[in-house]
């Protein structure tokens, strides 16, 4: 019996929100085995920031993406803060955590409709009963809850604005504080905003239910149980996500390397206003950590652990490095070779753990392990995960989109909590050090390490949500995460390979543009076509 012949396909791109993510698969039998992730843009944030004024990352680096700078403006802030040894008042840690949470709650829908849930409607899955309703739903530009969604999404960043001035780009976070102080009708109108986003969308469209009864599933049979509850609840756009997502077979590849990370994020107002890099995993909100599937434990993240990879990255740097030892070195040639340097992207690992997934399962696996009293906690993924063997495209999107109730009562709390009389900004004493400032945007762990020499930025070092999920093989052969998740992945049609897509995707690697599909051997174009 002769054995079959592996098929490659690079498609190209399949991207971020902003830049190019090239994938390559080698199929056989139907099945990937084995995967590259490209990462074709070089952003050179950190090269731009040399020798820079200490406070330009807080107008820089928010710019590194379009639709998360909420995110980047907190690490750029809390790092300069750490640095520099400020006090920061509590009512300014509100203001930074409410900005982020809004950013974070106006990706969800965006996310969903406008990049996820397209695929649904492809023609590989018109033999499920649910595709009809899927494509009723879920078209582009015409279906009805792709509408309503990708038009609801812009509500909370009304919010940010009323902090900010404006969304994106803002700059109002800065060390020692923000540079706003909120009124009582500021307070007012954000309270409206999110109730429209509740009434409007939430409740619903998007659960069938009220917020406080999904907010009573603590696990994964009480989830099976409340979608057969109701009608309502199994046809809302979550219902129908979780049905078709099984019936076509979602919760069955993706799976991954099974370990993640999580920084943590949401500092408390009331212990973190001295912030130092040694103290933020005491205080935050939301924990952080490291979750090992295989081992069911868990530990804490720290950043000394972090190490960066460039044996197959386009730079002239060494390998496993601390990024407060980079020197961001560039390579002038950079052809793609799967078996050398292929991506802009490092490989990023824990030095102990090796390879880690960042993103909202991650966090939604944290939450349900260990913790202080203050902190969140919350087991439902936990429990899933558990339950269904693992990671999967249905589980890992399905943890971004649980975190929807979550973030909204922090807004809520958040709001209360402001003290409208108090101080929102202390002047810091500017001098020569070291810092870290970390987040979780929605896509995962993002942080900022700054060091300060002369007055002047010596070295700006940061590590996105991306970096850690798109990064090429490290020194030893480890794929990075989304290459490895790839590993399984069945492809019923060369030509349309939706299923490569869904893998990504669950990372929220998005913005998908033309996918071109070439034979391994003759070179020849199977096929050029969109998936979104």
């Amino acid at each position: 019996m002769s054995q079959a012949a592996v098929q490659t396909l690079d498609i190209s791109p399949v991207g971020r929100v902003e830049g190019d993510l090239d994938v390559r698969v080698d199929i056989e039998n139907g099945v990937v085995v084995n995967a590259w992730t490209n990462a074709e843009m070089f952003r050179g944030f950190e090269v731009i920031l040399k020798d820079k004024d200490p406070q330009a990352g807080l107008v820089v680096t928010p710019r590194a993406c379009g639709i998360c700078g909420a995110s980047h403006l907190t690490c750029a802030a809390w790092a300069l803060d750490t640095a520099w040894g400020t006090t920061v008042p509590r009512n300014a840690i509100i203001a930074r955590n409410l900005g982020q949470i809004v950013e974070s709650l106006q990706s969800l829908p965006r996310h969903h409709y406008g990049l996820f849930m397209i695929d649904a409607t492809n023609k590989n899955y018109s033999g499920s009963q649910f595709y009809e309703e899927a494509v009723k739903r879920y078209s582009p530009f015409t279906g009805t809850s792709y509408e309503a969604g990708v038009t609801i999404s812009g509500r909370p960043v009304e919010i940010y604005a009323l902090l900010g001035g404006q969304w994106p780009h803002s700059s109002y976070m800065v060390p020692g504080g923000v540079m706003c102080a909120p009124t009582l009708t500021d307070v007012t109108r954000a309270w409206s905003i999110l109730e429209h986003f509740r009434r409007n969308w939430i409740e619903p469209l998007w659960l069938g239910c009220s917020m406080e009864r999904y907010e009573e599933i603590q696990t994964y049979d009480q989830f099976l149980e409340w979608l057969d509850e109701r009608p309502e609840h199994a046809n809302s756009d979550l219902g129908l996500y979780w049905r078709m997502g099984m019936d076509i077979g979602l919760q069955n590849y993706g799976k991954g390397h099974g370990k993640f990370v999580t920084w943590g994020y949401l500092p408390h107002e009331d212990r973190y206003q001295k912030p130092t890099i040694a103290g933020r995993n005491d205080a935050v909100i939301m924990k952080s950590g490291v979750y090992d599937g295989a081992s069911d434990s868990f530990k804490l993240m720290d950043q000394i652990h972090t190490r960066e990879d460039m044996q197959h990255a386009w730079y002239d740097e060494g390998n496993s490095l601390h990024p407060f030892d980079r020197t961001t070195t560039p390579v002038s040639k950079n052809d793609i070779d799967p078996d050398g340097k292929y991506s802009w992207c490092t490989a990023v690992r824990h030095e102990e753990n090796g390879r880690l997934e960042a993103g909202p399962l991650a966090r939604r696996l944290v939450a349900g392990g260990p913790g202080q009293d203050f902190q969140h906690s919350d087991g439902l993924v936990l429990d899933m995960y558990r339950k269904m063997g693992g990671a999967s495209i249905l589980l890992r999107h399905f943890a971004r989109m649980h975190e929807l109730c979550i973030l909204y009562r922090e807004a809520e709390r958040n709001l209360r909590e402001m003290k409208l009389n108090e101080e929102w900004y202390i002047k810091p004493t500017e001098k020569d050090g070291r810092g870290w400032g970390a987040t979780e945007a929605i896509r995962g762990a993002l942080c900022h390490w700054i060091d300060v020499e002369g007055g002047k930025i010596k070295n700006y070092q940061i590590i996105a949500p991306t970096t850690w999920n798109v990064g090429p093989r490290a020194a030893d052969g480890e794929r990075g995460p989304i290459e490895e998740a790839l590993i399984g992945t069945p492809i019923a049609n060369p030509k349309d390979p939706v299923e490569v897509g869904h893998v990504c995707r669950s990372y929220d690697s998005c913005l998908v543009c033309t996918v071109h599909a070439h034979d391994a051997k003759s070179g020849e174009e199977l096929a050029r076509f969109r998936t979104s």
